[in-house]
């Protein structure tokens, strides 16, 4: 996929704003997307349901308690991200509160959003075909400005397929709600605002050291909160580098997944499309994805796996694409977007 020759730091303003008062201090910052991009669509396929608590949206800004590490900040911040310009000029103002600002932890930050949000992904080449594709082609003119998001560590990724393996996803987004409140380490918040504290998405310390029976009790299954326990204390005591994983090819990414406990194909194909941003995925298990391809393809019979495969072959780098294309359209349809 094509990248532009600018770098996105090139397209940011001026050095960051610190704002100091008593209580906390926020950091802002602009970022310019490449275009086209739109904020409302990105961030709908990121959050999935409009009941999830992590990624947060109302319909003109998105927040999200994101957790750096102690190395760059102490505590979990919360970002707040407005959109300005237009699709085709596009500007992000990026405000996040932080009780220590340091020079450190602005480029940080800014690396998360824009991977994050997807603001590097050049799409000129995919609205390109996608043009002269009678069926899908219409589906992706709807969308224009979508960017394929990312959740911030492919560990989150596997945490949301774990929790959304065989239940709808109203239910996975439940479970992984209940996670939020209860291990979620919280932001910082102005006691004077009376609302919850914000927080952060557990990581593997968080969960590692959870008594078995802990997570059944939020209406984990047993087999769940085996693997989630399992792949904590992995990647917790360092047995296990998730992030390495990034420097795979596909099909050895897909087998070392797989190697996972409680990781199947739906799964390891979901992180390898929602964590590390393979936009050639499609995960072919997805039962929403077969019932999509069987609507706007118009097939006779809902295609398995090896047809899903050879239906979106045509479509090579792109079909991870069009399963968040799939996913707005359902949301379309319940008014949501």
């Amino acid at each position: 996929m094509r990248r532009d020759s600018r770098s996105l730091s090139a397209e940011l303003s001026p050095p960051p704003r610190v704002a100091r008062s008593s209580a906390h201090s926020s950091l802002s910052f602009a970022i310019h997307p490449l275009p086209p991009f739109r904020l409302d669509l990105t961030v709908w396929a990121l959050r999935r349901r409009p009941e999830n608590i992590l990624d947060r949206w109302d319909g003109h800004v998105y927040r999200r308690v994101l957790q750096l590490g102690k190395k760059i900040a102490a505590r979990p911040l919360e970002i707040v991200v407005v959109q300005g310009g237009s699709i085709w000029h596009p500007r992000l103002d990026v405000t996040a509160s932080v009780s220590h600002p340091s020079r450190e932890l602005q480029p940080v930050l800014r690396s998360t959003v824009a991977h994050i949000l997807g603001l590097k992904i050049d799409l000129r080449d995919f609205y390109s075909f996608a043009a002269s594709q009678k069926r899908l082609g219409p589906l992706v003119s709807s969308f224009t400005g979508l960017k394929p998001p990312r959740y911030p560590t492919i560990f989150e990724a596997l945490l949301n397929a774990i929790s959304c393996q065989q239940v709808s996803l109203n239910v996975g987004i439940m479970l992984l709600n209940r996670l939020v409140q209860n291990f979620g380490r919280p932001a910082p918040q102005d006691a004077r605002s009376g609302l919850p504290p914000a927080r952060a998405c557990p990581s593997p310390t968080d969960l590692a050291s959870l008594a078995p029976g802990v997570l059944r009790s939020l209406g984990y299954s047993t087999n769940k909160e085996r693997a989630i326990l399992a792949l904590s204390r992995s990647v917790a005591s360092g047995e296990l580098n998730l992030e390495s994983f990034r420097e795979l090819d596909d099909a050895t990414a897909l087998e070392s997944l797989t190697s996972i406990r409680g990781i199947g194909r739906w799964s390891a194909e979901y992180a390898l499309l929602r964590g590390m941003g393979r936009l050639n995925i499609f995960p072919g298990d997805d039962v929403g994805g077969w019932n999509n391809l069987r609507k706007h393809l118009r097939l006779r019979a809902r295609p398995d796996y090896a047809k899903t495969r050879k239906l979106l072959a045509p479509w090579k780098n792109y079909a991870g694409l069009i399963y968040f294309h799939f996913l707005l359209d359902g949301l379309r349809s319940r008014g949501l977007l």
